[in-house]
């Protein structure tokens, strides 16, 4: 689950890291009294959306010529300016795609004299399979291109469960990041304050870029990206109040309801399989043939005729589906209860689209036979390259 930046820097400054003073916004109306609850006289005004760029975006209404969505403003009146400007228009950046994200929430924010931008993430390196720090002097910029133009700028920390944040492990990041005087000293208290964030509140992902050095020496949290890992949110309830489900895909969220694992992508064909490592590699046959997957679906392995007929009922609400490819290896999942659960979606929501189906284990035969004596327009594969064929060839005509 993300989170909004204003609400990623209240929680890190619950835990004491150093933030600029701020105010969220709903309403242009509400813009005014914001900024002047700010020490001023310069204020940052920022659209509020689950994507990174946004200072590079541009809003659709706008034109091309728009300025981004992250603005410096001078004045009180600026202030006001750019959030009627902004709020309740489409902002584009690199992480949206072509349709954007309506901005309906703007953060104005205090500014900041800025010395040095830097970066600094905590993440899982899975190649350790611990929390690490990954830091860089080159903040404020796309982090992968720095990683592949100049990957000595990069230090990855994996940080020991055990010991948590030692005080070698804060002189490494305070050295790899060129602090001294009393940005070092700050750095010293904030890296064992961020990973404590991070780990109490069973953080996926902590960004901050840039973390600054201010003119006045001292460290700066200037940004800030949090993502939270949905499996641990239910020891959170104030961490999940803090959902904003218009940031969200409406059929991510309806499939979060039946407890199924789907993430929707750009692509035509929509596929409904069990198992993670099947999904990846039915999405990946599918590319090899010349085609796109329209979402990755994971039914599980133990799932009821009614959760297969929420995923497929799902996967055709999407507009941008062109063919179904439900492929099932039957294990603790069965192959007759798939074919239940697809047979009471398509009588109840119809079928518009080729499917084709592949099933495998157990009752497979049984599956098959209810199936083909349903009178549905199915096309039957026997295996998976069958079947990646049979639905790329369909969608393509």
């Amino acid at each position: 689950m993300n989170i909004h930046e204003y609400q990623a820097k209240a929680l890190l400054k619950e835990f004491g890291a150093p933030v600029a003073s701020g105010v969220p916004v709903f309403e242009a109306s509400e813009a005014r009294a914001a900024a002047e609850a700010l020490p001023g006289p310069l204020y940052v005004v920022k659209s509020q959306i689950h994507a990174g760029g946004r200072g590079k975006g541009k809003f659709k209404e706008l034109g091309p010529d728009s300025k981004g969505g992250v603005r410096l403003a001078r004045s009180i009146d600026e202030v006001v300016a750019f959030s009627e400007e902004m709020l309740g228009n489409t902002l584009v950046t690199k992480q949206t795609g072509d349709a954007g994200k309506q901005v309906n929430r703007l953060y104005i924010e205090d500014g900041a004299d800025i010395d040095r931008e830097l970066y600094l993430s905590i993440l899982v390196d899975r190649t350790t399979g611990r929390n690490a720090f990954v830091v860089s002097t080159e903040g404020g910029m796309d982090i992968e291109a720095v990683a592949e133009e100049t990957p000595e700028k990069i230090l990855t920390l994996p940080i020991d469960p055990a010991a948590g944040v030692t005080e070698a492990d804060c002189t490494r990041l305070c050295d790899a990041l060129a602090l001294d005087g009393d940005a070092r000293q700050d750095g010293m208290q904030l890296f064992p304050i961020l990973y404590k964030a991070y780990v109490e509140t069973d953080m996926s992902l902590l960004e901050v870029n840039p973390l600054i050095v201010m003119t006045d020496g001292h460290l700066r949290v200037l940004d800030a990206k949090v993502s939270f890992d949905g499996n641990a949110l239910f020891r959170h309830d104030d961490i999940l109040a803090l959902r904003d489900e218009t940031e969200e895909d409406a059929k991510e969220i309806e499939a979060s309801k039946h407890d199924l694992a789907y993430v929707a992508l750009d692509g035509t064909i929509g596929c409904m399989v069990n198992g993670a490592g099947l999904a990846m590699a039915t999405m990946d046959i599918i590319k090899l043939y010349g085609e796109e997957p329209a979402n990755f679906l994971d039914v599980g392995g133990g799932a009821s005729k009614e959760k297969v007929t929420a995923a497929f009922k799902i996967i055709t609400a999407d507009p941008n589906v062109k063919g179904i490819l439900v492929n099932i290896f039957g294990g603790i999942m069965r192959c007759d209860v798939i074919a239940e659960g697809v047979i009471a979606a398509v009588k109840e929501v119809g079928l518009k689209v080729p499917l084709v189906v592949r099933l495998e284990g157990t009752n497979v035969e049984l599956g098959k036979k209810l199936i083909n004596e349903s009178g549905l327009n199915v096309i039957a594969a026997d295996d998976l390259d069958d079947a990646a064929q049979k639905i790329v060839n369909a969608v393509k005509g």
